[in-house]
């Protein structure tokens, strides 16, 4: 075989991805080169082949096995490759796209972002989630993003993308979201109509946006915490009953205590215990208005009450009367250092006051003097 047989062998030009990330392949790999006369090129059902003569996108190709025609003869090469000192100035080159889904791609916020949010005020926001895209118009992507480079994976656009979409996000987020509250449920309507703005932002470079999800959004702790406070008190039909059933519970604790300080919790919670479960004894226990055949009159709430009662069942006030505060006249459970109601000390010796006019003294709590009527 001489050597003019052997240069017009026709080549076969195909490209498989090994990488599953790149979206453009240039061949030859190191740069334009020269693409013989009736050379065969090979696309498969997930590719698109663009082929470059002279600088310029002259022609595309569907899935098939192609027959090229470049006019780039190896007798004319020879000769034109002369001044140019043995390279052809007649260049081509074949770009492969690659037309199959790229899923799971990953988008989110580096930083958060600032909501205003109706009940909460503003807080700042992390959104995190998954797209999918697909090459549709392979000369527009080639012109406006890959240009001359060789490859052209994933990893060189989605950073990009990732931008154009945190940016729609947010500007979507803050025209149809009142409240992070009303979130559940409406990650599938967000996610859609975020999608529907990105189209055409991809459409520029020739791709189309198949899929976007929305996986998570989510404020920063301390308002987790006002959230999870919030759906506490929702589950919690009767607050009043679940505050009496938290009193209970302390006040068990406190029984089980040793000691000085632990006898006094329970004293003291002995005395909120009437007032606490004034609403949920029934039967005996007296409702504001309610009359009572029999009863007395509250001194402390004015609420007529069981005569029998040793604590009002509406305030707590104790009925038993051991000793009564000097400055409020507030009934004193037993070795009451210092008043429920007024928090002045039961041990306090009421001082007469002299008025100043006359120098006469008069009782504790007097407004005018007894001798001369002087406002004191």
């Amino acid at each position: 075989m001489n050597q003019f047989e052997s240069a017009v062998f026709l080549e076969n030009i195909e490209w498989f991805d090994e990488t599953g990330k790149e979206l453009v392949h240039r061949l030859p790999e190191n740069g334009s080169g020269e693409i013989k006369w009736g050379a065969q090129l090979t696309v498969r059902e997930s590719q698109a082949a663009v082929l470059f003569y002279k600088g310029k996108a002259c022609d595309a190709f569907a899935a098939g096995r192609h027959t090229l025609k470049t006019g780039n003869l190896p007798i004319l090469t020879k000769i034109l490759s002369i001044p140019w000192r043995g390279n052809s100035p007649l260049r081509a080159e074949v770009y492969m796209a690659n037309l199959k889904y790229f899923t799971n791609l990953k988008w989110g916020t580096k930083s958060p972002v600032a909501f205003k949010d109706s009940e909460l005020g503003l807080i700042r926001l992390r959104a995190h989630g998954v797209f999918n895209i697909q090459i549709v118009q392979p000369v527009l992507f080639i012109n406006s993003l890959v240009g001359t480079m060789g490859r052209f994976t994933t990893d060189d656009i989605s950073n990009y993308l990732k931008q154009v979409i945190v940016s729609r996000f947010n500007d979507y987020l803050g025209e149809t979201l009142d409240t992070i509250f009303n979130l559940a449920g409406k990650f599938d309507e967000l996610s859609i109509e975020l999608q529907k703005r990105l189209i055409a932002d991809f459409s520029h470079f020739g791709l189309h946006l198949s899929h976007l999800y929305i996986t998570s959004i989510t404020p920063p702790e301390e308002v987790q915490k006002a959230i999870d406070d919030k759906s506490r008190l929702s589950v919690i039909n009767d607050m009043d009953n679940f505050v009496r059933m938290k009193a209970a519970m302390a006040m068990e604790k406190a029984a089980e205590n040793q000691g000085e300080a632990g006898s006094g919790l329970g004293l003291g919670m002995g005395m909120m215990l009437p007032a606490m479960f004034a609403t949920g004894t029934g039967g005996q226990v007296a409702k504001p208005g309610a009359p009572v055949t029999g009863g007395v009159v509250c001194p402390d709430c004015q609420n007529r009450i069981p005569a029998d009662a040793r604590f009002c069942p509406l305030c707590g006030h104790q009925q038993l009367v051991l000793s009564q505060c000097v400055n409020c006249g507030k009934n004193l459970a037993p070795n009451a250092k210092f008043c429920s109601k007024c928090g002045h000390s039961s041990n306090a010796i009421p001082q007469n006051i002299v008025c100043p006019g006359c120098e006469t003294e008069n009782v504790a709590d007097s407004m005018f003097c007894n001798h001369c009527g002087q406002k004191l």
